[in-house]
């Protein structure tokens, strides 16, 4: 049998309410005129699931996915793709959260159209929220660099690394997103994952980068993608991301008191101008919840800048 051109790397947990719609847009990807790519081999399906409780195994066996199961407590977010994708047969690497929909059956195809280009590392895609999504979990989203509507590529050509940039600029080279992006096999063998806890797909796109290699957005492929926070979450997620991006990008989200003060400030500001133009449909709702989600937000932010656990 003929090795399959991409490799589908999927992570696991208790995600059968997400892998009921994940598996049949899969089945439905084509990658030429020889109908789905599953089916016509050009594609393989690979999981490892974190020994879930609910039908999420289940539902990966009857969808034809190769499939080891872990320990729970044996999961971490770079090891384990690492070893998902030790496994893979396919030229190219297509790595997915269990909750990521893909939109249209051209999804890989317009993913991983950029490996035409030799020098190409890896190819993010186009994150959108779900039409369903309540109004602040949208306009978090469509904030996003991964939301963009413009394709572009990147790398350090005339420069002399990563750290001559300012955060800024570096901040939009490292947008790159494991919810839904291709690597190439090759270089994934030698710039694998590193394995920390949070952040993986930013690290190795620094890594790759510092290498020498390209990478590319490409918002032609799109796939569906949120997570709807509470404070509470917001305030967690968001202290996890600002402590990394200090400690791995040198990057201060809020440096000051007085930046927290301007970035709620600004946070609500967008918030409300969002709420203007959306459907009236929890409208209120969410302007009051504004002002406790994005106070949470920045805290956060804050006190993961500055190393408190």
């Amino acid at each position: 049998m003929s090795a399959p051109r991409v490799s589908i790397c999927l992570p696991t947990y208790n995600g059968a309410r997400y892998l009921a719609r994940l598996l049949p847009a899969l089945r439905s990807q084509r990658l030429s005129d020889r109908g789905p790519a599953l089916e016509s081999g050009e594609m393989e399906l690979i999981a490892i699931d974190s020994s879930s409780s609910d039908d999420s195994a289940a539902l990966l066996r009857e969808h034809g996915a190769r499939l080891e199961v872990i320990l729970k407590e044996s999961f971490r977010h770079g090891a384990t793709r690492n070893r998902i994708a030790a496994s893979a047969r396919g030229e190219i690497l297509v790595f997915l959260t269990q909750d990521a929909l893909p939109i249209g059956e051209s999804f890989i195809r317009e993913l991983i159209a950029g490996f035409d280009d030799p020098r190409t590392a890896g190819i993010t895609a186009r994150v959108l929220p779900h039409p369903e999504d309540d109004p602040l979990t949208r306009r978090t989203v469509l904030a996003q660099p991964e939301a963009q509507t413009e394709a572009h590529s990147f790398d350090l050509d005339g420069l002399d690394g990563l750290w001559v940039l300012t955060e800024t600029q570096r901040t939009a080279l490292l947008a790159f997103n494991d919810v839904a992006s291709a690597i190439r096999a090759s270089v994934f063998a030698a710039i694998p994952f590193p394995d920390v806890s949070f952040g993986e797909d930013v690290a190795w796109a620094a890594r790759a980068l510092t290498a020498g290699w390209r990478l590319r957005f490409a918002p032609a492929a799109v796939v569906h993608h949120a997570h709807r926070y509470t404070p509470r979450q917001a305030f967690a997620r968001y202290r996890i991301d600002a402590h990394f991006r200090r400690h791995v990008l040198g990057q201060t989200v809020r440096p000051s008191l007085i930046s927290v003060a301007r970035g709620f400030s600004y946070e609500v500001r967008e918030d409300l101008r969002f709420l203007a133009r959306a459907a009236p449909e929890g409208r209120w709702r969410a302007a009051w919840q504004s002002p406790f989600l994005r106070g949470a937000q920045v805290l956060g932010q804050y006190l993961g800048a500055h190393g408190k656990r």
